[in-house]
């Protein structure tokens, strides 16, 4: 099989986010049941640096790049599924990321390490204070997830999370993108976001287990100069993974990941499918979007279901009704 190209995107208020090797499209469901879909250029700037493409260093560019395309995306979405009356300017959307930032940084940083007063009482040890934090904020974490999951709005996110992740593994199988295809494929996926935060909160553990245990400001501090240390190194696991997902280890590397998303994604209906196929569609290029539809032999056809038992989760994590 062909190498397919390197796509990914995220899910929007009534749609699909999704990032090709050149465009971004946006793929919403408007109110009187068409689909709306976005086109623009992805204008990375480590395309005009290209040292910002360097292992590390890429993963904190595609980051902040995800960041700010997904804010777009989502007030792109709410605009054209009728949800708001007008789309955020450049100061709002700065003001909402700073904000975003700020409380991220207070819930999962500062209010972690600020706990570890009450066990201090009970231990002095750095090593043993940092690895409680990590583990509260991993805790905090879960919580978060498991909270916004309950929610009825989140929920219909979630299916469009699913949408995407089945229709990207649909792509990379060499299938044509068609609901009925993309139905059979699971919905938990190596490269997800998910799986990057998830080993982000690893990671951190990890990094920040052997920084002792200064002032409370100096510790807030570290962890944020470091962040995109983590971030740089969890970046690159995720690739790794996403190219090696066969291998059994790997599987046993990003399972927390994989389960995880079992709260992050739904299973979705098909009109959710069709707003990601032709968010998938939008960012292919022609000479690749004439392979992705032409029409394959019904030997590979018949092997779909065998391709997504390889890259799906081991079958005792699986669900097999969602």
């Amino acid at each position: 099989m062909m190498a397919k190209l390197s796509i990914g995107g995220q899910a929007v208020i009534e749609g699909v986010m999704m990032r090709g090797p050149k465009d971004v499209a946006v793929a919403v469901r408007k109110a009187d049941g068409t689909i709306d879909v976005d086109v623009k250029p992805v204008n990375s700037i480590s395309d005009r640096y290209p040292i910002l493409k360097k292992p590390l260093l890429r993963g904190v560019v595609a980051l902040v790049e995800s960041l700010v395309m997904g804010m777009k995306a989502l007030s792109y979405s709410a605009q054209v599924s009728g949800d708001e009356d007008e789309q955020m300017d450049d100061k709002e959307m700065a003001l909402t990321m700073v904000v975003s930032v700020a409380l991220a940084v207070g819930l999962f940083i500062a209010i972690p390490t600020w706990s570890m007063r009450y066990l201090q009482q009970w231990t002095q040890s750095s090593l043993t204070l940092n690895l409680a934090e990590g583990f509260l904020r991993m805790g905090i974490f879960l919580v978060y997830i498991a909270a916004i999951s309950s929610m009825e709005d989140i929920q219909r996110v979630f299916k469009y999370h699913g949408a995407e992740h089945k229709t990207i593994f649909t792509y990379e199988a060499g299938m044509p993108l068609t609901v009925e295809n993309v139905r059979t494929f699971p919905r938990l996926h190596p490269r997800c976001g998910t799986n990057f935060l998830m080993i982000v909160m690893l990671i951190s553990i990890f990094i920040f287990a052997f920084l002792g245990w200064p002032s409370l400001v100096e510790r807030i501090l570290s962890r944020i100069v470091l962040m995109p240390v983590v971030a740089g190194i969890s970046y690159e696991l995720i690739r790794f993974a996403g190219k090696n997902n066969d291998k059994p280890w790997v599987h046993r590397m990003i399972l927390p990941g994989l389960l995880l998303q079992k709260l992050t994604t739904r299973e979705p209906d098909d009109e959710m499918i069709e707003v990601a196929i032709a968010s998938v569609k939008a960012v292919l290029p022609e000479e690749e979007l004439q392979k992705v539809e032409m029409q394959v032999p019904d030997a590979i056809a018949l092997q779909a279901p065998a391709m997504a038992e390889t890259v799906s989760v081991p079958v005792s994590c699986e669900e097999k009704t969602c």
